[in-house]
């Protein structure tokens, strides 16, 4: 019996040295075991760089009568089932859903303790922000060409050989040929995931200065972390303030803007995780989508280039890199554009099922917060329906 409490004792102990170990080595795995999968309040937890509302609110008119009726329309959930959107806002455990058709809420639907107006992290939405910073960079002449190598702007990480023929454009498109491993595969793979790194990381600067070339940049898609984060050390060094300043001046003070936003950084004064932590409000990020609806227009003045608008949500000639879901979404610009069926709508997609719809055929606007989502694609037949339009889902391949 002395014998094995003696052989518990030191397995114990070696758990002990080998965890006491691990967490000295790379500190961030103890925020990685203490908070696991973020969910949408996980960012109160690191700091955050302010955002502050527009000086003059735009208000969305909230129409008399609500379109109630979309409770029971049959949309598909993440089995490719049809049930009544009711059941499938309950079952994707759905916090938010803001319907808007020229500039009038026609539906709108909250769990308990959530309204329009609750500040929620939309995870890898805050990406098709960093490409909407990127286009007003671009306007500004902060940023002269996509085709600018990345060190032009860092010049620190030139220090990495990976870095030296990696372009703006490659962190756009996000072919940069960097390495990154995804939370995909298990608990232990997610647990040692560069996603998870990135995410809980107070220093994302050094582990950037370490990252090694796996492809030739501009040949590989891979959807991931670190490309946006780059941009946004971009946008800092190019413009000369933080990516919460430029996008309080130029973009939030600018589109009417209700309440304030955020950006969670990776310690006290450093640098914007710009590929998974900006804090909204259902209300406003409405209005980016109303933004990007008009063509980067508000009250007349153009706060982002049509020409960057289009570019950004249209494909052209260009090959998809990517096919998501039964609508075949590519992603583009840090942006989701369907191929499937009509084109022209496209949306800003974060884990968790956050999302931010736009459809200019039918002139409208959908946010959707959630816990985990419902799955599937369900913002075009809801868009099409309450225009009146015909809509079906493709036939199961």
């Amino acid at each position: 019996m002395k014998v094995f409490k003696k052989i518990v004792f030191s397995l114990f102990l070696l758990i002990i040295i080998v965890f006491g170990a691990l967490f000295a080595w790379q500190p961030y795995l103890f925020r990685v075991l203490k908070y696991r999968t973020p969910d949408a309040a996980t960012y109160k937890e690191f700091p955050q760089a302010l955002v502050r509302k527009s000086d003059s609110v735009f208000h969305f008119h909230r129409a008399k009568n609500m379109r109630n009726d979309l409770d029971t329309l049959k949309v598909q959930d993440g089995e490719n089932r049809l049930v009544p959107f009711e059941d499938y806002f309950t079952k994707g455990n759905l916090n938010a859903f803001l319907v808007i058709r020229n500039d009038s809420v026609l539906y709108e639907k909250y769990s308990a303790g959530y309204s329009d107006s609750t500040l929620t992290s939309i995870f890898s939405g805050a990406k098709s922000m960093v490409s909407i910073l990127l286009g007003k960079a671009l306007a500004d002449g902060k940023i002269k060409s996509l085709n600018e190598r990345v060190t032009t702007y860092i010049p620190e990480l030139k220090a990495n050989s990976a870095f030296k023929h990696i372009t703006i454009k490659n962190l756009l498109d996000m072919k940069s040929g960097l390495e990154f491993q995804d939370a995909l595969g298990g608990i232990v793979q997610a647990f040692f995931s560069d996603e998870a790194k990135y995410y809980y990381t107070h220093d994302m600067k050094a582990e950037l200065m370490k990252v090694k070339l796996v492809n030739a940049p501009g040949t590989v898609w891979k959807y991931k972390s670190i490309d946006p984060i780059l941009l946004g050390w971009v946008l800092e060094q190019a413009t000369g303030q933080t990516v919460a300043q430029y996008f309080e001046k130029n973009i939030w003070k600018k589109i009417g803007t209700e309440h304030n936003a955020s950006w969670g950084l990776d310690h006290v004064n450093g640098l914007a995780n710009t590929a998974s932590r900006f804090q909204v409000t259902a209300v406003d990020l409405a209005k980016v989508g109303r933004l990007y609806l008009n063509l980067g227009r508000y009250n007349a003045k153009q706060i982002i280039p049509e020409e960057w608008v289009r570019e950004s949500t249209q494909l052209g000639n260009e090959k998809p890199s990517s096919a998501k879901g039964w609508q075949k979404s590519a992603h583009h610009h840090l942006w989701w554009i369907p191929q499937e069926g009509e084109h022209g709508d496209y949306a800003a997609e974060g884990m968790l099922g956050q999302r931010l719809y736009v459809d200019p055929k039918t002139n409208t606007i959908i946010v959707q917060f959630a816990e985990k989502g419902a799955g599937n694609y369900p913002y075009r037949k809801i868009s099409r329906y309450l225009a009146g339009l015909p809509f079906r889902y493709p036939k199961a391949e």
